[in-house]
């Protein structure tokens, strides 16, 4: 039995782009064991995969307490005896953890000051071309012999629980969310400023949503970072929204709770993050946020025959970037999205 290790820590929407190579290793290798390394934010999209033998969550720790871990970690992985290991990753951590694998053969992409830890070297395609994600690491099965990928037959997955399906069904029911009630998902932060829609933006957006439907239940969802933000356009909202209860209150919800309400959703809006992937593994149509980010890149990977709305400010000079420095100063590829763009993108996918 081949024994495979695959490599991918850090951000939740990266390690969702992982899930269709997954799949086509198990179908390349029906008899392989797949073995994962992921850390503990990430964890839960690969949580019940069908195609993996093994997940192995490394704590995200610092100082000591991270050569304790890895130091565990090797001998947990040399014990396995893994013939190949693939870094999906190609950060410092995720390379040392694919050669202190002790795998034969080590893929990795050709990155300065760690190619040498692999025995299979693949060119990386630049941050800023559009080529989407899924693409550039699929590039990594290339020494394998898998083919090309499609979006059709391999796209992002997480596997639904029922248990936490029903649970997220009790928590809209008493919201006022019974059968046939339209749900719209509106996910108002992301990982830095470069993809953070305006919070006034946000508030138009809900208010108009309510007031055209005031039967909707508008959930408003965010990452811890900007929990704040949140309670703030949803308290503006509300103000504007007086006579009516279509805003409930912020609620913290978990990776598998957040996909099982997106998947009860009529739709789902937000900007190019976690959360955005985690909505493409369902049915549920989107409206995307694109800010220096471009749609070849980052769009939902999925079915193409499912409802994929990208709104974006047109081209700009300055447009995609490195997501470090606005140069304009003023974000403009995000503050160029209007309001009514995505109203109206959202009423027609709700009117579909």
């Amino acid at each position: 039995m081949v024994r495979i290790l695959l490599v991918r820590l850090r951000l939740i929407g990266d390690v969702v782009f992982t899930t269709p190579l997954i799949r086509a290793l198990r179908r390349s290798r029906p008899d392989a064991h797949l073995a994962y390394v992921v850390e503990p934010a990430a964890a839960p999209v690969l949580h019940g995969n069908p195609h993996l033998d093994e997940l192995i969550v490394v704590p995200k720790r610092h100082g000591i307490r991270r050569v304790l871990d890895d130091a565990a970690l090797m001998r947990r992985l040399r014990r396995n005896r893994f013939d190949i290991a693939i870094d999906l990753h190609g950060g410092p951590r995720a390379a040392w953890i694919t050669r202190a694998s002790g795998a034969h053969m080590r893929i990795g992409y050709a990155i300065t000051g760690r190619s040498w830890m692999y025995t299979h070297v693949v060119p990386r395609s630049p941050d800023l071309t559009p080529r989407h994600s899924v693409v550039n690491q699929w590039d990594l099965l290339q020494p394998l012999g898998i083919g090309p990928c499609h979006p059709e037959q391999d796209p992002v997955e997480m596997t639904d629980d029922p248990r936490v399906s029903q649970r997220v069904a009790r928590r809209l029911t008493a919201m006022g969310a019974h059968a046939g009630t339209q749900v719209v998902v509106v996910h108002v932060s992301a990982g830095n400023p470069f993809r953070r829609w305006p919070e006034a933006s946000f508030r138009g957006l809900i208010t108009a949503l309510a007031r055209h439907d005031p039967t909707r239940r508008i959930v408003l969802t965010s990452g811890p970072s900007d929990a704040d933000a949140a309670r703030r356009i949803a308290a503006a909202a509300r103000s504007e929204l007086a006579t009516l209860d279509s805003i409930p209150a912020i609620e913290d919800w978990d990776l598998t709770e957040l996909r099982a309400l997106i998947a009860r959703a009529a739709v789902y809006i937000g900007g190019d993050s976690g959360p955005l992937h985690i909505a493409s593994t369902t049915r549920t149509p989107i409206v995307e946020l694109l800010g220096p980010t471009l749609a070849e890149r980052s769009r939902p990977w999925r079915d193409p025959r499912l409802i994929d709305v990208m709104v974006e400010s047109g081209p700009l000079p300055c447009r995609p970037c490195d997501q470090r420095r606005c140069a304009p100063g003023d974000f403009r590829c995000l503050t160029g999205i209007s309001l009514e763009q995505v109203v109206a993108a959202a009423e027609q996918v709700l009117a579909t």
